[in-house]
């Protein structure tokens, strides 16, 4: 194995804590004490090994095309340091952050992985959100290793909706699947619009309403100000922490961190 530094502190078991939380993910797969991820590129696809190292991690394989890649997994765009800082004069911050030092929101390195996801997670438990993804993953994508790559947005254009119905996707999500898979959109060129621009493109297209766009700008773009006020999980951890508040209105208390703070009371309302 290669060792890869990470900026301190870092732990990997808290950052990939939400592979596991609902299930077991075929494509972030953890066993053994080490995530298991498929990454293409040029060389060509392949399954990685990451495990935790004093510092950072052990990653195999690890070369030049790799590296980015898997600091952008785990998570390494989000500014810590700086938000730390912030936190302390957060009283509640102040308190649940340094439990949970060393956590970073993993990222979602496919636009179109990253939108499907949550589209298939639309007012259903993630258990079965991730029961179903497991199911699509199994169907339309790859076997690398243990683990699975995601099926690309080429696969997807041409699958059928009956054949998403037959995985336990309701009739709507298929088509929403099936419709932004053949869309025109450009999902990669998301990535050099400004948050207001990404969600009324996304938006624009079936399926895709306010809570996928704004944990697209949240997982995928890691999008400091990205806030998911219409999540229930997010609304139920302000009112744990907080009290009943306006909970779109208590993005602003969050500025210039809603994003991180988001991921941070997620996880410190799943983990004791």
């Amino acid at each position: 194995m290669a060792f890869l530094r990470l900026p301190q502190p870092f732990d990997l078991e808290l950052t990939t804590e939400r592979f596991r939380a609902f299930g077991a993910d075929r494509t972030n797969l953890w066993l053994d004490g080490a995530l298991h991820h498929v990454f293409g590129g040029v060389v060509g696809t392949r399954e990685v090994r990451i495990a935790a190292a004093a510092g950072g991690v052990d990653v195999e394989p690890l070369d030049e095309e790799i590296r980015p890649a898997v600091e952008r997994l785990l998570g390494l765009p989000f500014d810590l340091d700086s938000f730390y800082a912030w936190s302390e004069h957060d009283e509640v911050l102040a308190s649940v952050v340094p439990r949970f030092a060393g956590f970073r929101p993993v990222l979602s390195l496919d636009p179109f992985e990253a939108l499907v996801g949550a589209i298939v997670a639309q007012q259903v438990s993630l258990f079965s959100a991730t029961a179903i993804r497991n199911r699509l993953v199994e169907r339309f994508g790859l076997q690398v290793g243990v683990t699975w790559s995601f099926p690309s947005r080429e696969r997807m254009a041409a699958a059928s909706k009956d054949e998403l119905l037959a995985l336990g996707f309701s009739r709507a999500k298929a088509d929403y699947v099936v419709g932004l898979a053949r869309a025109d959109l450009d999902l990669d060129a998301l990535a050099a619009l400004p948050d207001d621009e990404v969600k009324a493109r996304l938006t624009a297209v079936r399926g895709i309403g306010e809570w996928t766009a704004d944990w697209f700008l949240a997982r995928h773009l890691a999008r400091p100000h990205a806030w998911p006020s219409g999540d229930l999980a997010l609304r139920k951890a302000v009112a744990t922490f907080y009290g009943e508040i306006d909970v779109r209105e208590a993005g602003a208390r969050f500025h210039p961190f809603q994003n991180l703070t988001a991921h941070y009371l997620l996880i410190a309302s799943r983990v004791p």
